[in-house]
């Protein structure tokens, strides 16, 4: 739901926006802090909705606004509140078609102020720097383009790191980022055929394309409980890049195969519907386990679930697998544009480190795997150190067959292509 629901005042969700992008900027990724936010705020559905809107708006925004605040307060605000409660504001002021008119934004991230008792002294403050930026709007905006940061809305090292790794595509890639991403679903072809449920959408007035084998993207943005069939199990919602995963491992009835770091289970379920297999989802955070079952409960599928650590043996069993998923840990610079908060959490060196947990990860994993059995490498990265380098250090290093694979997704949003930045790399293992 969007911040102009009638049902939720726009002070509500500066106020609770505001609260979790402070999480955000102490190091929190921004799911867990809105989750916070909204069990010490007892949301209602609605207000839930219009917060959870401002923040990934704002943070799609978050280079912008805290340009703008600058050249507004040359003195950084001294409460952490105070700060993103402007950068929320100063987000909706400048967008080109604003969803309210510019008085109630002021008005409303006034009230928001007046009614916290962190920031009510600091009332005055809110009006004087949002009424200040509508005198200077023109003037500001046109200053975001001299500076690589607010212009694009990405760290300076993460521009500098998609131009040298993607120097045709760069702003491609980066303009990408910026915008929301499709509602794109996966049809349980255990379930229903994907031209029954265009039927059953065309039924609803929904407006749907089919973009993949099971892929259907809605032009209608909506709660995932009130999309056609969701709670039945007849789809999920999976980017159309992910769905590649399944059919590329090439799985048939009987086969033991394991999702290795398969939280939250969107590539989980799929295997299942694919084919009768003996399926052990592995994960190293026990308390995402949950979340796993959650899915295959409303899908109707079981699975093994396992907590354990992908990178050491301590958990298995000893019985090699036909197939190994590998989904493996990343920055997920792929995926920003469903996490507009990771572009702002990582750091330069973080793909160095990730790149040599997944390397263990991926050395680790090959053992399990038997003769002639086949193993998906897996990551939502951009950069090339954590991809298309990893896949090739791991077939000189294993002696292992490169199969074909679709290599690196780049996430454009084109029409036709508008999936997330994935990379996959398919192995097999030589017979004894």
């Amino acid at each position: 739901m969007s911040v102009n629901s009638p049902s939720a005042t726009l002070a509500l969700a500066f106020s609770g926006a505001a609260s979790a992008l402070v999480l955000v900027e102490e190091g929190m990724a921004l799911p867990r802090a809105l989750a916070q936010v909204f069990e010490s705020h007892r949301a209602s559905p609605q207000t839930r909705g219009a917060i959870q809107d401002l923040s990934y708006r704002s943070m799609r925004n978050w280079g912008a606004a805290q340009q703008c605040l600058a050249a507004l307060m040359p003195q950084p605000p001294q409460q952490a509140k105070l700060k993103t409660l402007l950068c929320c504001a100063l987000t909706l002021l400048s967008d080109a078609k604003p969803i309210y008119a510019t008085h109630t934004i002021v008005d409303q991230a006034v009230s928001a102020a007046s009614e916290d008792r962190e920031l009510a002294k600091a009332k005055g403050v809110v009006n004087a720097v949002l009424r200040r930026f509508l005198r200077e709007r023109e003037s500001l905006l046109k200053d975001l383009s001299r500076h690589l940061s607010s212009h694009w809305n990405y760290p300076d090292w993460w521009i500098k790191q998609s131009r040298r790794d993607w120097p045709h595509d760069w702003e491609n890639i980066l303009a990408a980022g910026n915008q929301p991403p499709p509602l794109t679903l996966r049809v349980n072809r255990r379930k229903i055929s994907t031209q029954a449920y265009l039927q059953l959408l065309q039924e609803q007035a929904m407006d749907a394309t089919q973009v993949g084998p099971h892929a259907i993207r809605i032009q209608q943005a909506l709660p995932v409980a009130r999309i056609p069939g969701f709670l039945e199990g007849l789809i999920s919602v999976q980017d159309a890049a992910a769905q590649l995963a399944a059919p590329l491992l090439d799985i048939a009835d009987g086969m033991r195969v394991l999702d290795a770091c398969a939280a939250p289970g969107g590539k989980t379920g799929h295997l299942l519907e694919c084919a009768d297999i003996q399926l052990l989802a592995l994960d190293h955070d026990a308390n995402r386990l949950h979340r796993i079952q959650e899915n295959l409960t409303r899908l109707q599928l079981q699975a093994q679930l396992l907590a354990g650590d992908a990178s050491n043996q301590l958990w298995w069993d000893g019985q090699p697998f036909d197939r190994i998923l590998a989904d493996v840990p990343c920055t997920a610079s792929g995926i920003v544009r469903r996490h507009p908060d990771i572009r702002w959490l990582r750091r330069p060196e973080d793909s160095r480190q990730l790149a040599r947990l997944s390397a263990r990860i991926l050395d680790n994993l090959w053992q399990m795997l038997k003769p002639e059995g086949k193993l998906l490498f897996v990551t939502c990265s951009l950069w090339p150190e954590e991809s298309a380098h990893q896949a090739q250090s791991f077939e000189e290093k294993h002696g292992a067959i490169r199969l074909t694979a679709p290599g690196q997704l780049l996430p454009l949003a084109e029409a036709e292509r508008d999936q997330d930045g994935l990379f996959y790399a398919l192995f097999q293992k030589p017979s004894v």
